[in-house]
């Protein structure tokens, strides 16, 4: 808007090639402690740094908004001196260092057996992001009984629908690549997409004073990941708004290929992503008086990740699929997908799975498209346990509720149980149990 932001734009580019650097010699420490990313990470990591190397978007975006806004100047000619002279040179160095790490790296996927001490360190991992004290072998075996009950309950929907020869994974991938639920894979079918998910946003808007007595004031947009990071970004994820509201939520959904995104399955992405799941979790706590700004802001996976599968089964509750039975199915899928979640990453980082292998029983346990399935095995892979924070958290979320509404019978109130885990911020899993029962005990 003004000088002073283009200033400031070219002060942070400047930082930005100091951070490389930062973000190298840390990275250098790992491999002089025989931590490496395995080869394929490196191989992704590799294609996307020489893009930002070869890129002059960075200095182009900033010469156009300049002269739309007519600020005397070259500030491109400046941003691209700043490219030239000190990013350019900073990713050079980081190119080279994870070229080293390719040509030391395995093929391993899991960290027990690629990294040092990978015995206690994945533990430590999974109760990090769980916040249980659920072993790898026990979230393992969660994960398979998840899949086998998840995977019945979804048999029956498909047969409904005409899907009935197969196995469930089978049949739900035969779904997905149906045309008939499929969106152009062009400018206009993105539009379409993006254009449905507002249409659902607002219809489960609608619905939520019926469970919650505190709705977020700040909203929440739906937008298209940039095409720029595609490559390496989530297939779908949450932004929130900043602290004083001025800026909204985002609801971000990656659309590199419209064909990973039946229409089936986005009612259920739409209510994890914004209302009622993250974006409600995250900006009630934001706005809630009386809460410390630590709790406001700190996070927790399985409570985050638990709240918003647990919002996709509100969805379900609210009766929003029953004019849309197929949206139901991909309601189930959604669940089988975080079970199969469990599977995989404690099939990699405990019991030795190959990637391929993970890869492998996603696609075949899901019936998502390999390309969906690869891009998230790879996060799995560099994200150890975070994947497991899903449905553990939503279980917790769901035995909790039950629980407290058998001990209060007709005293329950589902506003009420909202407001007891919500309003106070994110906590570990073990911390809620107790608030829920403080929560009970006030209303017994």
């Amino acid at each position: 808007e003004t000088k002073a932001d283009a200033e400031a734009y070219l002060a942070r580019l400047n930082a930005f090639a100091r951070e490389i650097d930062h973000d190298t010699a840390r990275a250098r420490a790992d491999v002089g402690r025989g931590v490496l990313p395995p080869d394929f990470v490196c191989d992704k990591t590799l294609a996307q740094l020489k893009d930002l190397r070869g890129s002059r978007g960075l200095a182009a975006n900033l010469g156009r908004r300049a002269k739309e806004k007519g600020l005397a100047g070259d500030w491109e000619a400046r941003a691209n001196a700043l490219l030239d002279q000190k990013v350019g040179p900073a990713l050079d160095r980081q190119i080279a260092l994870v070229a080293e790490m390719r040509a030391r790296t395995s093929h391993d996927a899991g960290v027990r057996g690629r990294v040092p001490n990978g015995d206690a360190y994945y533990p430590m991992c999974l109760r990090f992001q769980t916040s249980t004290k659920l072993t790898p072998d026990e979230a393992h075996e969660l994960g398979l009984a998840q899949v086998a009950e998840l995977s019945a309950a979804a048999d029956g929907l498909l047969k409904a629908e005409g899907y009935a020869q197969g196995a469930v994974g089978a049949r739900l991938k035969a779904m997905g690549e149906d045309p008939k639920w499929l969106y152009p894979n062009t400018d206009a079918g993105r539009a379409q997409l993006l254009s449905d998910l507002n249409g659902q946003v607002e219809a489960m808007r609608a619905r939520l004073p019926e469970i919650f007595a505190h709705l977020p004031k700040t909203p929440v947009e739906v937008r298209r990941v940039p095409p720029a990071i595609e490559l390496g970004a989530p297939n779908g994820y949450s932004q929130s708004g900043s602290l004083d509201g001025t800026r909204p939520g985002a609801y971000y959904i990656n659309l590199k290929d419209t064909a990973i995104w039946p229409k089936w399955s986005l009612p259920t992405l739409t209510y994890h992503e914004s209302l009622p799941g993250h974006h409600l979790q995250g900006t009630l706590a934001l706005e809630a008086e009386g809460t410390p700004l630590l709790l406001k802001t700190l996070g927790f996976n399985a409570y985050a990740e638990g709240w918003a599968l647990y919002a996709e089964q509100l969805g379900d509750e609210l009766g929003m699929y029953r004019n849309f039975p197929a949206g139901r199915i991909g309601y189930l899928q959604s669940f089988l997908f975080r079970a199969v979640r469990i599977v995989v990453d404690t099939g990699m980082h405990w019991k030795g799975w190959s990637r391929e292998k993970a890869a492998d029983y996603m696609a075949e346990k899901t019936g998502r498209a390999m390309g969906a399935v690869n891009s998230e095995i790879d996060r799995y892979v560099v994200w150890p346990g975070q994947a497991c924070g899903y449905k553990i958290g939503h279980l917790e979320f769901v035995r909790l509720r039950e629980a407290a509404r058998a001990k209060l019978g007709s005293r329950f109130d589902i506003k009420g149980f909202h407001d007891a885990v919500l309003l106070g911020g994110a906590m570990p899993l073990e911390v809620m149990g107790r608030v829920v029962d403080g929560w009970v005990a006030s209303r017994s």
